[in-house]
């Protein structure tokens, strides 16, 4: 862009004496100064829809420069102000998540990032959890449970009979068991019969559920999460 600068000084002219041949304006001198003319108003902005070229600034103290953050008015950005605009929408202690692992303060121009949460997914705080806090096991946990069981013997049989004259005439019968009976006798031909057995019952539980590494994941996509800490 170029400014118009004089090449004849007129009013230098106007005070010389009358018939100083320098008092004279040239046709070459005005023809010098309608160029100089042409020149500045041809390398300067319209006022319409200017198309700038090269690295265009704003003067100090405009008020581009100046205007605050979430200023909405059509007034031109300057970088300092979208630079500004980048770092209130990520303050200390944001988090930043992506694809790639570049670290922000390459890809944003600001900041110091350090990697954040490995391994871990992110809830929101309330409901009996704080910022901060970590917990949880990405292996399979066993829930504290009590396990209960009922046996039936259903195929245990036992029967006696006894005659108590002279001697004893006993009958018995068992199911799964195994057992000893003996019999005596009193002086007064009185019998008495005695079984005892033992009844073989197996109880099985079946145990339930899985057991291993990562079964208590959601399904999940990974990711690189980075939080600002200056």
């Amino acid at each position: 862009m170029t400014n118009y600068v004089k090449s004849t000084n007129f009013a230098t002219k106007d005070n010389l004496a009358s018939g100083d041949p320098l008092k004279i304006v040239k046709g070459t001198e005005i023809n010098t100064e309608y160029d100089n003319i042409a020149v500045a108003v041809a390398t300067k902005a319209d006022l319409t829809s200017p198309t700038f070229t090269g690295s265009p600034t704003l003067p100090t103290g405009t008020i581009a420069v100046t205007q605050s953050f979430g200023n909405n008015s059509t007034a031109l950005a300057t970088t300092s102000f979208v630079q500004l605009a980048y770092q209130k929408l990520h303050p200390v202690g944001s988090i930043y998540i992506a694809t790639i692992s570049t670290n922000p303060a390459t890809l944003l121009g600001f900041g110091t990032w350090t990697a954040f949460a490995a391994g871990r997914v992110l809830i929101g705080d309330g409901g009996g959890f704080s910022a901060g806090a970590t917990g949880g096991s990405a292996d399979a946990i066993v829930v504290s449970h009590i396990h209960t069981a009922t046996s039936t013997d259903s195929g245990h049989i036992h029967t006696q009979t006894r005659n108590d004259i002279s001697g004893v005439q006993e009958q018995a019968s068992t199911g799964p068991s195994t057992g000893n009976a003996y019999a005596t006798a009193t002086g007064n031909g009185n019998a008495v019969n005695t079984q005892s057995s033992t009844a073989n019952i197996t109880t099985t539980i079946t145990s339930t559920g899985l057991s291993g590494t990562n079964a208590n994941l959601p399904p999940y996509i990974v990711v690189y999460m980075w939080t600002r800490t200056a």
